[in-house]
C-alpha cells in the first residue's frame, strides 16, 4: 500500500533546498526516444545505471607507440581457464579512449562521462594465451570518487547476472597513489633481493623484469614468499584509505561477497588507487579454482603519462567471457526517461544502487548523475532533460528507506517507500 503522506514543500525541510523547476531547453523538442543500433542485454543494461553505448574509437599507431612502454605486465593470470590462459587489461584501448577525449573535447561536457563499449577496439592487441572472446568495456572519465568504481563494479554484476553467471565475488585491492606506489615497489623489491635464493631460478629473472608478477606467481615456494611480503595497503595515504573505505561500504550494499586481494596490484605503470575482478566459483574449472568474468583498474595518471597535459581521473572494467550474448539485430528504441534520481549526502548515494536496481527489475529508467554530490550541480544537470518528476534521497530518506517524489509541473510531492517506488511511479505513467 502506498504512503499517504501530505505534499509537504522542500522550504519547510531543513535538510533540503527548494528544487526549482526544470527551464525549458532544446532538448524538450527533441523525440522521446533513444535510438541504439545492434544493442545487447549489456547495452541495455548498462544504460540503466547512466552509461552511454558509444562506437568503440579505432586504434591508431601512435596509441601504440604510446602503449609499447605499459605493456609489460600488462594482464592477469586466469586460474580457472585453461593452462596459461591471461586476461589482458588492453592498456592500448585506454590510451585510444584518452586521446579521443582531448581530441573531441569531451571535457567540455557534462562529467562524469560513462561509456560502454561493445567488443574490442579496432586494431585493438591479442594474445594468444587468450582463450576468451571480449564482451564489453564500461569507462568512466572525469570523477576520481568512490562512486566510479562503485557504479563499475555493480554495472558488472548486474550484466553478468543476466547473462546467467552465479556464485559471483568480488576480489578488490589498493595500491594508492604514486607515493604509496613508489615506496610499496621500493619495499617489495628489498624483500624479494632478501629472499632472492630462495626464488626458483625462473621467478628470479621475474624479479628482475617486474616483481609485481610474483605475487601472482603460482609456484609453492613463491606462494610462502608472497604470504610475508609486503601489503600495498601498509603504504596507503589517509586519502587514499578513506577513497578504498567508501568503495568498500558500497560493495557491502551490493549482497555479493567480496575479498581485499592483497596480490592484486595492477600494471603499476599507469594504475592507482583501486584494482578489482569479479570471479565465479561455479564457473571453475576446479573447485579450488576461481574464474575471472570481469577485470577493472582505476587509471588517474595514465593521461600525463601518454603526454597530455592535464590528468584525468578515470576508472574502467572489462567484461570477458567465452560465448558473446546475442545481439538484438536492427535498431532498438527506448522511450527517454522522464525522471531525474537526486542524492544528498553519502547515505543516501549509498542507497542509490538500491533505487536503481529496484526500479531496473521493473523496466523504469532514470537520468541521474552520482558522481555529482551538490544539489544544485544535480539540478543543473536535469534541467537538460525534459522530466517530469524528481525523485530524491537524503539521509533522513535514507534511514527510513523512503524517497521524495516530485511532480515538476504541479510542485506536489509525496513521500515514497523504495519498495513501493515503482508501482507508484508505473501509475503516473511516466
Amino acid at each position: 500500500m502506498l504512503s499517504k503522506t501530505r505534499p509537504v514543500q522542500f522550504k519547510k525541510q531543513k535538510i533540503h533546498a527548494p528544487l526549482a523547476r526544470p527551464k525549458r531547453s532544446a532538448r524538450n523538442d527533441e523525440t522521446k526516444h533513444i535510438v541504439v543500433p545492434h544493442m545487447d542485454c549489456g547495452a541495455e543494461i548498462a544504460l540503466y545505471y547512466g552509461f552511454t553505448p558509444t562506437d568503440s574509437p579505432e586504434i591508431k599507431r601512435s596509441d601504440l607507440e604510446q602503449s609499447k612502454a605499459l605493456l609489460e605486465g600488462d594482464f592477469v593470470e586466469d586460474e580457472g581457464g585453461e593452462e596459461g590462459a591471461t586476461l589482458p587489461l588492453h592498456v592500448e584501448e585506454k590510451v585510444a579512449m584518452l586521446r579521443t577525449y582531448f581530441e573531441k573535447e569531451l571535457f567540455t561536457s557534462p562529467h562524469p562521462a560513462m561509456f560502454h563499449f561493445k567488443g574490442s577496439f579496432k586494431g585493438s592487441l591479442t594474445r594468444k594465451a587468450n582463450a576468451y572472446s571480449r564482451y564489453c568495456d564500461l569507462e568512466i572519465i572525469g570523477t576520481d570518487t568512490s562512486i566510479a568504481e562503485a557504479t563499475l563494479l555493480r554495472t558488472a554484476l548486474a550484466i553478468l547476472e543476466a547473462e546467467g553467471h552465479t556464485n559471483l565475488h568480488i576480489e578488490i585491492n589498493s595500491i594508492g597513489d604514486k607515493d604509496a606506489v613508489f615506496k610499496f615497489t621500493r619495499e617489495l623489491t628489498n624483500y624479494y633481493r632478501k629472499n632472492i635464493e630462495s626464488l626458483p631460478p625462473h621467478c628470479r629473472q621475474t624479479f628482475k623484469k617486474d616483481v609485481f608478477e610474483l605475487l601472482s606467481c603460482n609456484n609453492p615456494k613463491c606462494h610462502e614468499l608472497r604470504d610475508a611480503a609486503p601489503k600495498s595497503m601498509s603504504f596507503l595515504s589517509e586519502a587514499s584509505r578513506d577513497h578504498f573505505r567508501e568503495v568498500l561500504e558500497h560493495l557491502e550494499t551490493f549482497n555479493v561477497p567480496y575479498t581485499i586481494n592483497h596480490s592484486l596490484v595492477g600494471n603499476r605503470r599507469y594504475t592507482s588507487e583501486t584494482i578489482f575482478e569479479i570471479v565465479s566459483e561455479a564457473d571453475s574449472v576446479a573447485a579450488s579454482k576461481k574464474k575471472i568474468l570481469a577485470l577493472g583498474v582505476r587509471y588517474d595518471g595514465l593521461s600525463k603519462k601518454i603526454g597530455f597535459k592535464k590528468e584525468v581521473a578515470a576508472a574502467g572494467i572489462s567484461l570477458f567471457l567465452k560465448k558473446p550474448s546475442e545481439v538484438k539485430r536492427g535498431t532498438h528504441t527506448i522511450k527517454r526517461p522522464t525522471i531525474f534520481f537526486i542524492q544528498l549526502g553519502f547515505e543516501a548515494k549509498l542507497m542509490s544502487f538500491t533505487i536503481i536496481d529496484t526500479l531496473r527489475q521493473h523496466n523504469i529508467q532514470v537520468y541521474q548523475s552520482l558522481g555529482r554530490d551538490k544539489l544544485a550541480m544535480q539540478l543543473s544537470m536535469a534541467e537538460k532533460h525534459p522530466i517530469t518528476h524528481t525523485v530524491l534521497i537524503g539521509k533522513k530518506e535514507a534511514l527510513e528507506r523512503s524517497v521524495i517524489v516530485r511532480d515538476m509541473k504541479t510542485r506536489s510531492q509525496d513521500i515514497i517507500m523504495i519498495t513501493e517506488l515503482p508501482g507508484y511511479l508505473k501509475k503516473l505513467k511516466v
